[in-house]
């Protein structure tokens, strides 16, 4: 496999987790200690020395533990540090040691028992490289990591949330019910709201069904594809979580709600079924996808974080070969994931030309018009304007001339990440001439190991998440749910460099032939340098806090929430 030029350096650290043998020595009492102890005649000069060297020894641990917080049930800004890497192309304000002694001390209570934290329920990502050596000025600046700002991971809840915890965790009377439906990460929308919504309505919640895919003929149900134990461990301070609804509530009167209005808020939730949950016992909601508000009080936008980027893990089989994959990319240096949505199912929703030519975009076309349902672009825009309105994909041409403008190296390692491309090894051919070390999941896995998936899109999906999260750059060709997903996860787990591409502003430079390629390749670098700093959410109707989780969910080091 090829290697970017320049000289690369590695992490010799692979993991932080400590051993329980290394815990046990951190809080053994030393041979040389205990001596002095079991000594039967001192000195009074040393019994002086001892009393002094306990008081001090108590002081230190005193203030170790003032400084590292005991809750467990949130993130406090000193539990995760912004990139775990000491040799990422951008200095890092934390060293390993701090890691290290925080993840001992961070399970410990008043008790003095271990206890699980949610410092720990977060899926860390390999750390990124360091490229140097040869590089022209614009290669340095495309591998160049995002200055984090001392931004880093903070789900304190308010008083009055942990209070209402202990009755709400313990919920037996009432129960919602979520059918979650679309792709793996339009599911994963769906389940965060649905966690959210069981904790306004003080319900618990019944694992959420995945409803069958009539797309992708997907029928993976909840514990194929995430940590059922994870998920209901990670929440049991917030919503109590069941895997099935008891006995006493079978037969019970179900109401089944599939019209939701858009961006309703707690309130609404509240008053329209509260007292009727009470009355029934049991709520069944569909249809939920973005119909929660994504503006909502600070103690639920956390809880949406928390679901997000720590409840939410993938069962234990995606994990294994989704980090083995992730592993062999990142052994052989930096690499860059491309999201590319060239899938059929993809340009029939859009409505949206292939790039591959009339044949292939008659095909599209011929499918919108039979099956019309599936066509969620604007269908009263033609596809000019659609495209220039940012509304379309970039093809494989498009995001060649994106890259190369960019300052991506010809020598870079791409993974890429998405279903079969529509038109097969056609749809690349444009990236591949310019970018020839293209890698999918099906070069770099072994005999077997994708086979136990191969009938689950989310699976899949779920595999290409965990390289892509894994990886120097992220650049999604669209939107979409998995881009916006991967740019928050990225971002919370240490502002890895996310790049999303500024199409609408952008795509008008491509049509003039008049301009240089120097100049273009300007134009396009100043376009994309929020890509450089963490980018705080707006409050908007679509900016979710699971894609922009500064400020509600992360807080600045040192800006004295301990």
């Amino acid at each position: 496999m090829a290697r970017p030029s320049g000289r690369i350096i590695k992490n010799p650290f692979m993991s932080l987790t400590p051993s329980p043998r290394s815990l046990t020595q951190l809080f053994s009492v030393s041979p040389p200690l205990t001596s002095l102890f079991s000594s039967k005649k001192t000195s009074p000069s040393l019994s002086i020395f001892i009393l002094s060297f306990l008081f001090s020894f108590t002081f230190l641990g005193i203030s170790i533990f003032r400084f590292f917080p005991s809750s467990q049930d949130s993130i406090h800004c000193s539990i995760i540090s912004p990139t775990t890497s000491p040799i990422s192309s951008h200095p890092l304000p934390s060293s390993y040691s701090q890691i290290i002694l925080t993840s001992l001390l961070s399970g410990i209570n008043s008790d003095n028992k271990i206890q699980p934290r949610i410092g720990g329920t977060a899926m860390v990502p390999l750390p990124v490289h360091l490229v140097s050596g040869n590089l022209s000025e614009e290669e340095t600046e495309f591998w160049k990591q995002p200055d984090s700002n001392g931004y880093r991971p903070c789900l304190d809840s308010t008083v009055g949330y942990r209070k209402r915890s202990a009755k709400i965790s313990k919920e037996k009377n009432r129960f919602l019910v979520v059918v979650a439906a679309g792709g793996l990460n339009q599911q994963k929308n769906q389940i965060i709201d649905a966690v959210v919504i069981a904790r306004i309505l003080e319900a618990a919640l019944v694992l959420p069904v995945l409803q069958v895919n009539m797309i992708w003929e997907d029928e993976s149900e909840f514990p194929d594809i995430f940590d059922v134990e994870h998920f209901k461990k990670t929440l049991r301070a917030d919503v109590r979580v069941v895997s099935s609804l008891p006995s006493s509530h079978l037969v019970a009167k179900q109401t089944i709600v599939t019209q939701i209005p858009y961006g309703v808020s707690p309130f609404w939730i509240r008053a329209k079924f509260f007292k009727q949950l009470n009355q029934e016992g049991v709520l069944v909601l569909k249809g939920l996808d973005s119909k929660l508000s994504k503006n909502l009080p600070s103690d639920l936008q956390k809880l949406r974080c928390k679901v997000a980027f720590h409840a939410l893990r993938f069962s234990k089989p995606i994990l294994q070969v989704g980090n083995q994959l992730a592993r062999r990319m990142w052994i052989e240096g930096p690499y860059i994931s491309l999201h590319l949505r060239l899938e059929k199912d993809v340009w029939v929703r859009t409505g949206c030309r292939t790039g591959l030519g009339p044949e292939y975009d008659q095909i599209i076309t011929q499918i919108q018009k039979t099956q019309p349902q599936y066509l969620t672009g604007r269908v009263n825009m033609s596809y000019s304007q659609r495209r220039l309105s940012g509304l379309c994909p970039l093809n494989a041409f498009e995001m060649a001339r994106l890259l190369k403008a960019l300052g991506a190296p010809q020598s870079g390692r791409f993974y890429i990440a998405g279903g079969e491309p529509f038109g097969g090894s056609k749809a690349l051919e444009p990236l591949a001439a310019v970018f020839p070390n293209l890698v999918r999941k099906e070069m770099l896995a072994r005999d077997g190991e994708l086979s136990p998936f191969l009938n689950s899109s989310s699976a899949l999906s779920a595999i290409d998440y965990i390289v892509s999260f894994n990886s120097d750059i992220f650049i999604p060709s669209h939107g979409g749910n998995m881009g916006r997903a991967l740019q928050g996860h990225r971002a919370y787990m240490g502002h890895r460099k996310s790049i999303r591409p500024n199409k609408r502003t952008m795509l008008p430079f491509f049509e003039d032939s008049s301009i240089s390629d120097e100049e273009f390749s300007s134009i396009i670098r100043s376009l994309h340098n929020k890509s450089m700093k963490p980018e705080p959410r707006k409050k908007q109707r679509d900016n979710d806090v699971i894609a922009y989780p500064v400020p509600e969910c992360m807080c600045r080091h040192g800006s004295g929430i301990f």
